[in-house]
């Protein structure tokens, strides 16, 4: 791509910008998902991501548009003695629709954890077998209990006994290609009154590398009757239709693709809804959400701790801005090693309005 003063050309900027038209697979119909008693208009959804999708990030993301946004992951024993990291991951304020996530490898203390999250005004528990790291793992949680389905089942059933609320799950494919349990969990999941299963296409012995195998989601699909929703992968607006025409699923959930751009979900239920790949937000728009954002990690956390949370997010949005721009992703990583070191909040803040604007007017040079 040819770049001018460290930006691409005015074609490539168009095709960013959705002006002009890309080939891909079709979108199926758009129709809202029913969760118990729920009507979620957008059938796009953000990811549960530990240390990532906390009560700041999921408001702004239902702001643009998410259909629902899912708590970081909650230990459930942690929550139940008052952990102030767990308390905070289930913090919802501000999200009408709160769905707090559980992880955890005991029935009982699953069970219990669920009634607190309910008493404390989450409206859907969504419980975690799909966590790959060795810390929950080794623990026979997250998606160790892909291995050991009667537990899985016990945990579910539990969950299920002990609240009214609608009650959901999130895993993977199987733990590796040799145990490919996906479908078999979703059939136990909606015989106990599971109500969605969310499915990330890869194994847990995949991690995070290659490929999501979207069509092997199908599988799950074909499986049940309960709404599947499609995870990995999805980091343009267009990719959903492919997801979608892969695996037969009811929606999508996004994760990393979010990550720095917190619109993006709702750009993608737009680009579903419309036929049309909206535009990112304009500069001054991205500026004022990390701002915002800035704002709420720093009276969520406390000063010192908001400043060591927000450095990741504040590194992505830098990031995103440089590429909706079409500057050279140097010009990002020049400003992460500035402001990325300040210790002072209002000197972050000065550091991000410095670079957006910098960034608007190297753009319009």
């Amino acid at each position: 791509m040819a770049l001018r003063n460290g930006f691409e050309c005015l074609e490539c900027r168009q095709l960013m910008d959705g002006l002009i038209s890309v080939q891909t697979a079709p979108f199926p119909a758009f129709s809202p998902l029913t969760i118990g008693p729920h009507r979620i208009a957008a059938p796009v959804l953000l990811a549960p991501m530990a240390g990532i999708t906390d009560a700041p990030v999921r408001r702004m993301a239902l702001r643009y548009g998410a259909g629902l946004t899912v708590s970081e992951m909650v230990a459930s024993e942690a929550l139940l003695t008052g952990h102030a990291e767990m308390t905070l991951r289930a913090e919802g304020a501000g999200v009408d629709i709160h769905a707090v996530q559980l992880a955890g490898n005991e029935p009982h203390w699953m069970a219990e954890a669920a009634r607190l999250a309910e008493a404390s005004g989450a409206a859907i528990i969504d419980i975690n077998m799909g966590c790959p790291a060795k810390r929950v793992t080794t623990g026979a949680a997250g998606a160790a209990l892909l291995r050991d389905l009667p537990l899985a089942t016990r945990i579910l059933e539990a969950v299920r006994a002990a609240i009214s609320v609608p009650v959901t799950l999130k895993t993977r494919l199987g733990w590796d290609g040799a145990e490919m349990t996906a479908p078999e969990i979703a059939r136990r999941a909606e015989a106990i009154g599971i109500a969605m299963v969310t499915i990330h296409g890869r194994t847990r012995c995949q991690f995070y590398t290659g490929t999501a195998d979207w069509a092997a989601i199908r599988a799950v699909k074909d499986a049940v009757s309960i709404p599947v929703i499609a995870n990995g992968d999805l980091t343009q607006t267009h990719d959903a239709a492919a997801m979608l025409a892969a695996s037969g699923a009811d929606g999508v959930m996004i994760g990393r693709g979010a990550q720095g751009r917190p619109w993006f979900p709702g750009a993608v239920a737009q680009h579903w809804r419309t036929g049309r790949a909206p535009a990112d937000p304009d500069l001054a728009e991205q500026r004022d959400v990390l701002l915002e954002l800035y704002d709420g990690w720093l009276a969520l956390y406390g000063v010192e701790l908001g400043l060591r949370q927000a450095r990741k997010h504040v590194g992505w949005a830098l990031e995103a801005a440089a590429a909706s721009a079409g500057a050279a992703p140097q010009i990002a990583k020049d400003a992460r090693g500035r402001i990325l070191t300040l210790e002072a909040p209002d000197a972050v803040i000065a550091g991000i309005r410095t670079f957006y604007d910098q960034l608007a007017w190297r753009a319009a040079a």
